[in-house]
């Protein structure tokens, strides 16, 4: 009788031994089932890890300029950190905003600089697998009122905006080699 009931707890605990551990390998290699290669996080992880082994300190990236409520024209700065070894928040994208800088600025400032100027976070984007932002593990974080970053719900807004960001600015730079 022991025997049996050592064999069905040795069966129990390797089934489930067996269960974490492909749910395990699934997390950590970030695959939730197929991914769209146009998928822009997609295309970024690929390329990043390809050319600078799935590590990005600080990328400074020049963005749109956007005119607030009052009229007033601001220009989005992002930076982008990157680590394929995390297993939460591989990719963190923060963005910040400066004032209307003249073309004299633009040339003598770097965007790592430019995007000092901004001295707080206004947004910041997190993405552990590639797919669309909103997915379970994202998160977005957004200031109110001039205080500290907070989680908000993820929007259609939120995910267009993250979307441009990283087809109309991030992956170029990262292209084009323009990026530290």
């Amino acid at each position: 009788m022991q025997s049996a009931t050592r064999n069905s707890r040795v069966s129990a605990a390797l089934g489930v031994w067996l269960v974490l551990g492909t749910a395990g390998s699934g997390i950590a290699s970030g695959s939730r089932g197929r991914v769209d290669e146009n998928d822009p996080t997609y295309q970024l992880y690929q390329l990043l890890d390809s050319t600078r082994g799935g590590v990005v300190k600080h990328l400074c990236v020049l963005a749109d300029v956007y005119t607030d409520s009052s009229g007033t024209e601001y220009r989005h700065v992002l930076r982008l950190e990157y680590d394929k070894g995390r297993a939460f928040g591989r990719l963190e994208l923060y963005v910040r905003s400066v004032g209307k800088m003249s073309s004299d600025q633009l040339a003598t400032y770097t965007p790592e600089q430019i995007f000092d100027f901004g001295e707080s976070d206004q947004e910041k984007f997190m993405k552990t697998d590639p797919g669309p932002f909103g997915q379970t593990g994202d998160l977005f974080l957004a200031a109110g009122d001039d205080g500290p970053l907070h989680s908000v719900p993820i929007t259609d807004a939120a995910r267009k905006q993250y979307a441009d960001f990283i087809t109309q600015y991030i992956l170029p730079a990262v292209k084009g080699g323009t990026a530290p």
